[in-house]
């Protein structure tokens, strides 16, 4: 929700945010033709922006989309973002759609990609929620297949996961795990997932489906620096049923432990592993902002 305060910067300026709008034309609405991330911010400062802004290049690049700025200037664009919005912690949405084109899905008749960023505080899972941890299931849903689309461009078209996202509401519970055509573990419809067994750490392979997020990469980096096995491994329901722990990462929700998938209770919720790490994920946050 935005404040009355709020505002966001478009291809080159910072606006109101009502002045904001886009064309019923652009192919980002009309067809999920661009790409996004999500930036978290605190201490005033912008976590990890620079691995973003790339994975946002990349996914351009698959997409073919020239983004017309410099990483430079949306860097700074971000910080300017984050100063006018007056908050010390919140999240940036940056998104680049293909543009203003004519009906029909052709490409070649968008000539001027949009970039657009806005900044909003950020309320994804209670407190209460994070200190008990989320009942999950195994959605029915299943996650794009990577020879359909690779898992790692980071697209607008994010319905498979909205689809598995309302399977998970109708159902009273918090989040829903995805598996591929495989069977495999892939993902949440917004997070990454990890499971703890016999003090081993594992987590979906990206070939299995998975984003390979960038909060992902941290929690790996925490557990090989904490002397924590981790292995990327295909997993199926039967490694989540049987955890001795599971959480969930991503950008927006940072970690969430997980307290039971599909009715199957983990042994600990949160678990000590994940209190080791989501330690370890805060004091990343707090010497990279200071």
């Amino acid at each position: 929700m935005q404040n009355e305060n709020s505002v966001c910067w478009m291809n080159g300026e910072i606006i109101p945010a009502e002045q904001a709008v886009i064309s019923v034309f652009d192919h980002g609405l009309l067809y999920g033709d661009g790409v996004f991330e999500g930036i978290r911010f605190y201490n005033g400062k912008a976590f990890r922006s620079s691995e973003h802004l790339k994975r946002l290049q990349d996914s351009a690049k698959v997409l073919n989309i020239d983004i017309p700025y410099s990483d430079a200037t949306l860097n700074k664009a971000i910080e300017n973002l984050i100063d006018e919005n007056g908050a010390e912690t919140g999240y940036i949405r940056l998104i680049v759609t293909r543009g203003v084109g004519s009906l029909g899905i052709d490409p070649t008749n968008c000539h001027q990609p949009m970039v657009v960023m806005m900044a909003s505080p950020l309320s994804i899972v209670s407190v209460e929620k994070r200190q008990k941890g989320l009942r999950v299931m195994i959605a029915g849903v299943r996650r794009m297949p990577v020879d359909v689309l690779d898992p790692r461009v980071k697209s607008l078209n994010y319905l498979n996961n909205v689809m598995a996202k309302m399977q998970a509401n109708a159902a009273g519970m918090d989040e829903a795990i995805m598996l591929n055509v495989a069977g495999n573990v892939a993902e949440g419809s917004a997070d990454n997932v990890f499971v703890v067994k016999d003090g081993i750490l594992y987590t979906p392979d990206v070939s299995c489906g998975a984003l390979e997020g960038i909060t992902r990469n941290i929690v790996i980096d925490i557990a090989k620096d904490s002397g924590i096995a981790v292995i990327e491994s295909r997993l199926t329901s039967y490694d989540m049923y049987n955890a001795d722990e599971c959480f969930l990462t991503g950008t927006g929700v940072e970690l969430l432990p997980v307290a039971e998938v599909d009715g199957r209770k983990m042994k600990t919720c949160p678990g000590e592993m994940f209190a080791l790490i989501e330690k370890g994920f805060h004091k990343v946050i707090q010497e990279e902002t200071q």
